[in-house]
């Protein structure tokens, strides 16, 4: 059995007038839940803000019940289907009101259960796992760059620097249906998460981020790293990372864990 630990943080950045990012987690249930927003004006940050407290809400209520709670099954089936009403919800929202329309977002979901996490997600917006000194990302990107790359018509360092990086296949708030990519993770003590919005991984490579999480020793130094050295890098975009630490259980957890995330 693992005990996680959840910290998140979010910065405009150095461009945007407005955070268009939005966050969500439920330390106690294992959900972390993050997306990013697109459209004019504040329409994003609407979209964004609807996905993020909906699929939250609902995948309360889904783990919540016996018969889904327990299976990781079931709760990829129950993921992918709160993003589906997620994705309706912007969409009608969007069609509803001329200066929502054409919003959009972004979305990874996840939920922490015992020694799995079952990780959905839409966008480019990404997961990583940070392990005995090794960053892995275990999402892949739903973008027409990404798309080059398994084509073999782009090597991954040179869609790196890429213009168009951002022009993605999948969002909410598109069309009607939206397919969820959704994967098992087993989950290994000492185990660290991270989930972030194209505002952290278009201003920091792997390899910078890698160090950031080396380097420092706990959740809030990690996510101020990270924030820090991405609005020292440009601050483009809205910056937003959600960590989750995995600990084998050894009792219940203390009160300054629950609260900073400590290791």
């Amino acid at each position: 059995m693992m005990q996680y630990s959840f910290y998140a943080m979010s910065h405009v950045g150095q461009v945007r007038g407005n955070n268009e990012d939005a966050l969500a987690f439920d330390e106690a249930l294992g959900i972390a839940v993050l997306a990013d927003g697109m459209g004019g004006y504040n329409a994003g940050e609407v979209a964004s803000g609807m996905a993020v407290a909906s699929i939250k809400s609902e995948l309360l209520s889904w783990l919540g019940t016996e018969a889904h709670g327990s299976n990781p099954a079931e709760i990829a089936r129950g993921i992918a289907l709160c993003v589906g009403r997620a994705n309706h919800s912007i969409l009608y929202a969007a069609k509803s009101n001329p200066q929502y329309a054409g919003m959009g977002t972004t979305i990874v979901a996840g939920v922490f259960k015992n020694n799995c996490l079952i990780l959905g997600h839409v966008g480019d917006s990404r997961g990583y796992r940070w392990r005995d000194g090794v960053l892995a990302q275990i999402t892949r990107d739903h973008s027409l760059l990404q798309e080059r790359v398994d084509a073999g018509l782009l090597t991954p360092e040179q869609a790196a620097v890429a213009p168009g990086r951002n022009l993605l296949t999948r969002a909410l708030g598109v069309e009607d249906g939206v397919q969820v990519e959704l994967h098992e993770h087993e989950v290994l003590d000492g185990d660290v998460y991270l989930m972030c919005s194209d505002g952290l991984t278009d201003m920091l490579s792997d390899v910078e981020i890698a160090n950031a999480m080396g380097l420092c020793a706990v959740l809030p130094e990690i996510a101020l790293d990270l924030v820090a050295k991405a609005n020292a890098a440009g601050g483009r975009d809205n910056i937003t990372v959600l960590l989750v630490r995995a600990r084998a259980a050894k009792g219940k957890p203390g009160l300054m864990s629950r609260l900073f995330g400590g290791p």
